[in-house]
């Protein structure tokens, strides 16, 4: 069983930035692809950004020019860079694994902005 272990989240003013980790129980490379969701209470999950294996990244509109996602081989983790938050980025961030056929989630770290 593949576990994702999600880290960094925290409470930031707007405007803040934040760097969230997801670390798998197993290499990085194991995966075709990881990317990060949120989810806010009441409503869908939403894609945040991907990245495969391949160095092939995609970004939702909300994201582009302010998140940037990325491998750390050395650590073993998938990062999610995020500046310039605001209050509607509140949400619990989640990570997602996909390769082989199986798809793995974390269980979120809770990124919320606010003054």
């Amino acid at each position: 069983q593949v576990q994702l272990v999600e880290s960094g989240g925290g409470l930031v003013q707007p405007g803040g930035s934040l760097r969230l980790s997801c670390e798998p129980s197993r290499s990085i490379d194991a995966f075709y692809g990881m990317g990060w969701y949120r989810q806010v209470p009441g409503k869908r999950r939403e894609r945040v950004a991907l990245l495969t294996s391949t160095g092939v990244d995609d970004y939702t509109d909300f994201a582009k020019g302010r998140f940037t996602i990325s491998r750390d081989v050395a650590n073993n983790t998938v990062n999610l860079r995020m500046t310039n938050l605001k209050p509607e980025d509140t949400a619990a961030y989640i990570c997602n694994a996909w390769g082989g056929g199986n798809e793995y989630w974390g269980q979120g770290t809770q990124v919320t902005v606010s003054a």
